[in-house]
């Protein structure tokens, strides 16, 4: 299968590796991944925060960018969630039937949706010999509704020890403009995440979110507990002995 690859901009400026990552797994699985130059920011930023034209702009531009696209994966739910239940939104806001038709002729998937439902894997030949919790961010959770497979494709990964999180679907305080315009509750919010993820006695804590895991990351960070984030894709993307 071609696969097209969406990158969030998040990543593509701070967290590179992750694109890489995902490159990495699907091709091992035999699948071919392509890039479309024409993408940009899919609006996320600017719709929630008010700046709708602009953010009809962005969608715009990154619909044409994959129109065509037999299926399109994103390693990141908060852009995947964008496409799927904000641009119909944006084009009723916008008033432009050619969005909403743009939109739903997208096949726009979230990396363990795309692994779990459309492949139908859960192994795919990782091994991570690590103890490792998992954080579900907000939109996976409550807009895509991903609910296990993250954690089915993290029980499969050979060598790997999941530990639960507690009160994990409590959000981690980013959640975009939140952080900046609301910085005193969601350090506290953040707080409250990273001393759930210690309590773990984790090595790692994986999302399938850049931005929850800069944002979580960067309080370990301050703590020094030696607690470090990987993004899903970069632990399914690790090989090692037969």
């Amino acid at each position: 299968m071609r696969v097209a690859l969406s990158v969030a901009c998040f990543e593509d400026v701070l967290f590179p590796g992750t694109a890489k990552a995902v490159t990495v797994l699907l091709e091992r699985l035999g699948h071919e991944v392509a890039f479309p130059p024409g993408q940009t920011c899919c609006g996320q930023f600017h719709w929630t925060a008010g700046y709708h034209r602009e953010a009809a702009g962005l969608a715009r531009s990154h619909a044409a960018a994959f129109e065509g696209c037999e299926v399109v994966v994103a390693p990141s739910a908060s852009c995947a969630a964008t496409v799927r239940a904000d641009y119909p939104k944006i084009a009723r806001a916008a008033r432009d039937p050619g969005l909403a038709r743009a939109a739903e002729g997208l096949a726009f998937y979230e990396l363990t949706e795309f692994l779990v439902d459309v492949l139908g894997v859960t192994d795919v030949g990782a091994y991570f010999p690590h103890r490792v919790t998992y954080h579900p961010s907000c939109r996976s959770l409550r807009t895509l509704g991903v609910g296990d497979r993250p954690v089915r494709l993290l029980r499969s990964v050979r060598g790997l020890d999941l530990v639960e999180l507690p009160s994990a679907g409590e959000c981690c305080g980013f959640g975009g403009a939140f952080a900046m315009k609301n910085a005193d509750v969601s350090v506290a919010m953040v707080a409250d995440k990273v001393r759930h993820v210690r309590d773990t006695g984790a090595e790692v804590v994986c999302a399938v979110d850049d931005s929850c895991l800069a944002h979580i990351g960067g309080a370990l960070s301050r703590l020094r507990g030696g607690v470090r984030t990987m993004h899903l894709a970069e632990i399914l993307a690790e090989t090692g002995p037969a």
